[in-house]
């Protein structure tokens, strides 16, 4: 299946300089979504997560499926001011500025194996984060699964020793 003809880009957004991947035409094809979420499963099982660990707000679309087809629970992790309950955070620098993310702090135990879901893995920042707060919390990385790795940006490189599996790279 071809999925990269189901992302189109979106130039200046979300300010000059920045190409944007919008995923809106892939998430209206059932069948490309399907595909796009069977792989990520095929991709994690080995990894035997007990919980998928997701962020807002793209990465929320791939780790619902994710989760209900696994059979784990799912952890959002949310910009501040979004979650109810008392929440730890991290910060971290995006390719156009910076940002935080908050998860709460009963959200995962020592015994989790978090699997990390996102959308878009760019320079890393995000991921790394995420990352942070579930070690923060006692529970381990089982892997991370994105849909695009943007390789131009060496994302990967703050993620060494995580297992991870890219659907796409451009």
């Amino acid at each position: 299946m071809d999925i990269a003809s189901l992302i189109r880009t979106v130039p200046d957004t979300p300010k000059p300089g920045i190409l944007f991947y919008d995923i809106t035409p892939l998430l209206k094809s059932g069948a490309a979504f399907r595909h796009v979420t069977d792989l990520m499963y095929e991709a994690a099982l080995p990894w035997q997560p007990t919980v998928v660990v997701t962020v807002d707000a793209r990465g929320f679309l791939f780790a619902a499926p994710l989760a209900q087809r696994l059979g784990v629970g799912l952890v959002p992790v949310r910009k501040p001011g979004k979650l109810p309950y008392k929440t730890i955070s991290a910060s971290y620098d995006l390719e156009y500025g910076s940002a935080t993310l908050n998860m709460h702090t009963d959200a995962l135990t020592p015994q989790d194996r978090a699997l990390i879901v996102d959308d878009v893995l760019a320079t890393g920042g995000t991921a790394a984060a995420t990352i942070s707060l579930v070690r923060r919390l006692g529970a381990s990385v089982a892997g991370c699964a994105v849909l695009l790795e943007l390789d131009a940006m060496g994302g990967r490189k703050e993620l060494e020793g995580v297992p991870f599996f890219t659907v796409l790279h451009v």
